[in-house]
């Protein structure tokens, strides 16, 4: 059975099958060749509605829904200019206002690609306008684009607390400082550019210009402080939360500043419906999937087996790291979270490596691996949004890869960087 699970999924990703498809053909056919004439066909239906019977999934549709609602009431815009203003006088401070406005969305979106989508046009028209050349343009974009799943709310960490029962809201709390430390880096990196290229800066505004920029963008501003106070004090949970930021987007979009209208509502739905809807399939038959992999004791074996390599939790978490990398390169985060999650929890658990620090790491690598070829998703949404071929997207992008990496090295050695938020929050709770 476990031939059927593991060769018959690579083999029909592979062959380009949908990977809902693939996840749950590869689990029939290998509970079938286990099972033989005792097969009970209603198990499959069982399993796949076991695996969305969950209230924490209704986070995911509705934080899809709320960035998709800032997106289309020009909210991004706002963000920019407003994080602009803040670092602009900067050297290079379009590429800084760049980083800053990714922090910022972050705390709306969670996702990537919805950043890259939503945030990358404005970026790279503003940067273009400004004397950037389109390659740096593009790579500071995407590299910037992954604070999103790291800094809360995440929807990759949403994904991966469903499927391993850990606390959503110490996910969210432990991507904090990995996600300021990224900004951190990568703002370092585009002052480096800057000065060997010459990039421009902007003037320091006046006083009275900064406060008029951070009027105009108050209102998107508050929202990860409404949503982390909320998760922390005991408010509302992680899903209630996903719902409150649907209800404030649209209170900003269609009251406050009046640029959302019931055509573009109704398209943001539409829209949404259609992901969520992609999202549910996949969730469904992993859920088939994951139980077939436990019965098939393929997590044990592999447990036992990389216990073999060294009892050092520093080692094996190295090994599953690199693993992760590769993995990255070719599987889309919330396919891979709910895939591979199954399969290393029991190792992460064995080997005493707290799930909080494993869960953030797990989605900084897969968020690397948005941008390495061949199949990062980030890299074609930036060919598409700048024009560039997909070479030079690749070539422009791959020097920032090495910030991100710098921050999976630092988080993997001190725990403390992810952990120690949510610890000495969630003291004595």
């Amino acid at each position: 059975m476990i031939y059927f699970i593991t060769l018959g999924l690579i083999g029909m990703l592979s062959l380009g099958i949908p990977v809902a498809f693939a996840l749950g053909g590869s689990a029939l056919f290998g509970y079938l060749y286990n099972a033989g004439p005792n097969a009970v066909l209603s198990v499959i239906s069982r399993r796949m509605m076991f695996g969305l019977n969950n209230f924490l999934l209704l986070a995911i549709p509705l934080f899809i829904l709320s960035a998709k609602i800032m997106n289309s009431s020009k909210i991004t815009s706002k963000i920019f200019g407003f994080a602009h203003s803040v670092v602009g006088f900067l050297p290079g401070g379009l590429g800084h206002a760049n980083v800053v406005a990714s922090l910022i969305f972050a705390g709306m979106s969670g996702a990537a690609v919805v950043d890259a989508a939503g945030l990358g046009q404005i970026e790279l028209e503003a940067m273009q306008d400004g004397g950037y050349d389109k390659e740096f343009s593009v790579a500071i974009t995407a590299a910037s684009s992954t604070i999103g799943p790291i800094f809360p709310p995440s929807l990759p960490m949403v994904v991966f607390g469903f499927m391993s029962g850990v606390s959503v809201g110490r996910l969210f709390l432990g991507g904090v400082v990995p996600g300021l430390i990224m900004t951190v880096i990568l703002m370092l990196l585009v002052s480096w550019y800057a000065h060997r290229r010459g990039y421009p800066r902007l003037g320091m505004l006046s006083f009275k210009g900064l406060v008029k920029s951070l009027l105009d963008a108050i209102l998107p501003l508050l929202t990860p402080v409404i949503l982390l106070g909320g998760i922390w004090s005991g408010a509302f949970t992680p899903t209630e939360a996903a719902a409150i930021a649907v209800l404030y987007a649209l209170v900003i979009g269609k009251l406050a500043l009046k640029e959302l209208g019931y055509k573009e509502i109704k398209q943001v739905f539409i829209d949404t419906a259609r992901e969520t809807a992609i999202i549910g399939i996949i969730v469904a038959a992993s859920g088939f999937y994951g139980w077939i992999l436990m019965r098939s004791g393929l997590t044990v074996r592999i447990a036992n087996t990389l216990m073999t390599i060294s009892d050092n939790p520093l080692i094996i978490f190295l090994v599953v790291n690199l693993f992760l990398l590769v993995i990255g390169c070719f599987l889309d985060p919330t396919v891979a979270i709910l895939i591979l999650t199954p399969i290393l929890m029991p190792v992460i658990q064995r080997v005493g490596i707290d799930p909080v620090h494993f869960g953030v790491v797990m989605v900084l690598n897969l968020m690397i691996g948005l941008l390495t070829p061949p199949f990062g998703i980030v890299l074609f949404v930036m060919q598409q949004v700048s024009g560039l071929s997909y070479g030079r997207v690749v070539k422009a992008t791959a020097p920032f890869l090495l910030p991100l990496l710098i921050v999976l090295v630092l988080i993997v050695i001190f725990p403390d960087l992810v952990i120690g938020l949510p610890n000495m929050l969630y003291a004595g709770r």
